[in-house]
């Protein structure tokens, strides 16, 4: 007797939407460029070339040059790799410490949730950008102290929305059952709760490694963030300020790259929180 065939409808919603595997094979292209910077760039990043200064794309320099004359594109390469350095440390270091607080106040409630949830506020009364600029303003700028600046800024949100997924949970009844059988605090944190809030910390994830990217260019842009002749997107567009007419090309690379990485990583996250609700959806 021949094996039933799969349900067709069960087999299209196992499979992963077309926008997320085209934006998976843009940000792999993203990540695989910036890790190989070194061999893929067709010049060193600070090479300079003085005779092509503001040269136009062409085959020998295809983003064009700078006003150094160094290569846009070998530029844009070596710049994505501290690019999403920043944004993937930063998102590690928010999620490291929001993800516990949140699973820790949303269980625990009364005194420890109101507790946490207050400092938390604090942290959230001060303007974004204010307080990034705050914590790395008083020592020289770099790029791991603005990764960690811009982590702490992503703590409270992360950890709100932690909180909020876990006391919903609280009312199911695979954590009543395990409260009921006794177990340990770390045993529901971890095995229970943490494995069924991770649709709700991946979208969250996925939005913070696109705005620290942003963050990131911001204070770069600033002159808070990597410091030249280091290329990074934010500072290759803060010096194409005042070029945009005779050379364009200068901020169209990095404007581009950091385009599709933020809009990549966002359906990326998307569409991971999809499936994570399928997988989930029956063991609720």
């Amino acid at each position: 007797m021949a094996a039933p065939s799969p349900d067709p409808a069960t087999t299209a919603r196992l499979l992963p939407p077309l926008r997320v595997v085209v934006a998976f094979c843009v940000l792999a292209l993203m990540v695989v460029g910036a890790l190989g910077a070194h061999w893929l760039a067709p010049y060193p990043f600070d090479e300079m070339h003085i005779v092509d200064r503001l040269h136009g794309p062409s085959f020998a320099y295809l983003a064009g040059t700078d006003e150094y004359g160094r290569d846009v594109l070998s530029r844009t390469l070596h710049g994505g790799r501290l690019s999403l350095f920043l944004g993937f440390a930063a998102t590690a270091i928010g999620l490291a410490v929001g993800v516990p607080l949140g699973l820790l106040a949303g269980y625990r409630r009364g005194l420890t949730d109101e507790l946490l949830m207050r400092a938390l506020d604090v942290v959230m009364s001060f303007p974004a950008l204010l307080l990034v600029l705050l914590i790395i303003a008083v020592t020289p700028p770099g790029l791991a102290k603005a990764a960690a600046a811009v982590g702490i800024l992503f703590v409270p949100p992360v950890a709100r929305v932690t909180r909020s997924v876990t006391l919903d949970l609280m009312t199911h009844e695979f954590i009543v059952a395990a409260r009921a059988r006794g177990e340990r605090l770390s045993y529901i944190l971890w095995r229970e709760l943490l494995p069924n809030t991770w649709p709700a910390i991946v979208v969250e994830g996925s939005l913070r490694v696109a705005f620290a990217i942003l963050v990131g260019a911001v204070l770069s842009f600033l002159g808070f963030g990597v410091q030249p002749p280091a290329a990074d997107w934010g500072l290759m567009i803060n010096n194409a300020r005042d070029f945009v007419e005779a050379a364009p090309w200068m901020a169209l690379a990095p404007g581009l790259a950091m385009s599709l990485t933020v809009i990549t990583v966002s359906i990326l996250g998307d569409g991971m929180r999809e499936y994570l609700d399928l997988k989930l959806g029956g063991r609720r």
